[in-house]
């Protein structure tokens, strides 16, 4: 007899699992349907395993380029990247175990499978352990994810062509690498690779790496790179990857015509495309975009069918784990009849780990000129004049903020330098909050903090920061 649920949710990324949590809290009989990876992509081969990488790259580069600027010395300095590789499988493994703890505690039933809707009340699950579900259920949540864009004409070998997904499972790190994109994901496997001396070159079709931040933090992140001896060509673009041998030979197409650059390994990290295929969203009537393929939504998370949701970077909104975590909970709110809120995508946090870091939310000056903001206050302050960030060593980059002259109002903030990402809330909170910059800067900071920094710059917004 087939199982009767008054939500379903299909896939369990940081949306999925986290929809499937707030449903079961607000009284609703939940399932969740997950094929491969229990916590998603974040919590595998993506944000969690990452960001220990990222810190063994930190360490690494500490002691074979500054040990002496700290008062160490030794000799034979060895580098084990196996083990860096190891600890990053074991943060993985212990969060992807705190998923199915948290399904368990909430009376969540799962099925291991993948899930064809058959329509908008039916989903037929494919069992990994062999054999068929059929689940009927009132309300349906798509949290299918995304996955890597593809090169035209290029073909992921998964082992000299490779997507973030072999790069992350790997124990070795390339002696000479090409990264395709000077996005996030770009950025920071360049940093851990480059870290473990490989020799990293990225190319970026675009005019700057991270593009999609404020030119001044493409630009003081650029400086870093070279600095650490990563090599950047933008407005370049990849025409084609030749491997043979185990070598790759990338041919780009930039400013000084096509060249071809030599390669152990080829990082292709271009962005990302819905997962909309073989769900038999067909049979749902659920809507796509004719062009980007994303479901298309409104600001419930409710399709073009009443009864089905679809969050996160099948959405195509915003692809980045916290928004969909946020998606999810407000889809399972509206299916539950619970008051919730409507999200404003621009200023939505975003954050890359590279060094230094850049964390940013809302407009940059350019955009808010476009949204009709004519009158703007901008103020900037650099960690160079920051007490904390002088003791961590890590004094270099800035925080700037954005405000509409008329009304105060906080339109943006972009931040590159040491730990900005944990500094992030505090804007965006005062942004959801309808705070000021006056308000910011009234609000007492510890000293001495890397937060000083944001009430100086909110400081700036109203006439002159202290301490510069």
């Amino acid at each position: 007899m087939a199982q009767e649920y008054d939500v379903i949710v299909l896939g369990s990324g940081p949306g999925g699992y986290v929809a499937a949590i707030r449903a079961a809290q607000l009284g609703l009989k939940t399932a969740i349907i997950e094929k491969q990876y229990w916590g998603g992509v974040c919590l595998n081969v993506g944000c969690i395993p990452s960001k220990a990488l990222l810190k063994n790259a930190e360490l690494a580069h500490t002691l074979t380029h500054r040990a002496e600027e700290f008062g160490f010395s030794f000799e034979n300095l060895s580098m084990d990247y196996t083990v860096a590789f190891q600890r990053s499988r074991q943060a993985s493994e212990r969060l992807v175990k705190g998923v199915g703890f948290l399904m368990k505690k909430n009376k969540i039933d799962t099925y291991d499978g993948w899930g064809t809707i058959q329509n908008p009340t039916t989903i037929k699950v494919e069992l990994n352990g062999g054999g068929e579900e059929t689940l009927h259920t009132k309300n349906m949540i798509i949290a299918t994810g995304a996955q890597t864009r593809m090169i035209p004409g290029v073909e992921i070998d998964g082992s000299v062509v490779v997507t973030y997904t072999e790069a992350i499972l790997a124990d070795t790190v390339p002696a000479k690498a090409v990264i395709v994109g000077a996005g996030p994901i770009g950025l920071e496997f360049a940093y851990v690779w480059r870290s473990y001396g490989a020799e990293v070159t990225i190319v970026e079709m675009l005019d700057r790496a991270a593009p999609l931040e404020d030119p001044e933090v493409s630009t003081e992140l650029s400086r870093a790179y070279k600095k650490l001896g990563i090599s950047i060509m933008t407005s370049a673009r990849v025409e084609g990857i030749e491997v043979k041998d185990g070598k790759a030979a990338v041919s780009v197409a930039g400013k000084d015509g096509t060249q071809v650059l030599e390669a152990d390994q080829v990082l292709v990290a271009i962005g990302f495309v819905p997962n909309v295929e073989g769900y038999g969203l067909e049979a749902s009537g659920v809507k796509t975009n004719e062009r980007s393929r994303v479901i298309e939504i409104d600001e419930k998370m409710r399709t073009n069918v009443p009864n089905i949701y679809a969050i996160g970077d099948v959405t195509g909104k915003l692809m980045l784990a916290h928004v969909a975590s946020a998606q999810g909970i407000i889809a399972a709110e509206n299916i539950a009849g619970h008051p919730s809120i409507e999200l404003e995508y621009i200023m939505m946090p975003r954050a890359t780990y590279s060094q230094p870091q850049i964390a940013s939310f809302g407009y940059t000056e350019e955009q808010a000129k476009a949204a009709g903001y004519t009158d703007l206050k901008i103020s900037k302050f650099p960690f160079s004049a920051s007490g904390k960030a002088i003791g961590m060593g890590e004094a270099h980059g800035f925080i700037k903020l954005i405000a509409d002259a008329r009304y105060g109002e906080i339109l943006g903030g972009h931040m590159v330098g040491p730990e900005v990402t944990e500094l992030l809330p505090e804007y965006t909170l005062a942004r959801y909050a309808e705070l000021t910059a006056e308000e910011i800067a009234r609000n007492v900071h510890a000293h001495p903090t890397l937060s000083e920094v944001l009430g100086e710059v909110a400081h700036g917004i109203g006439g002159d920061p202290i301490n510069i």
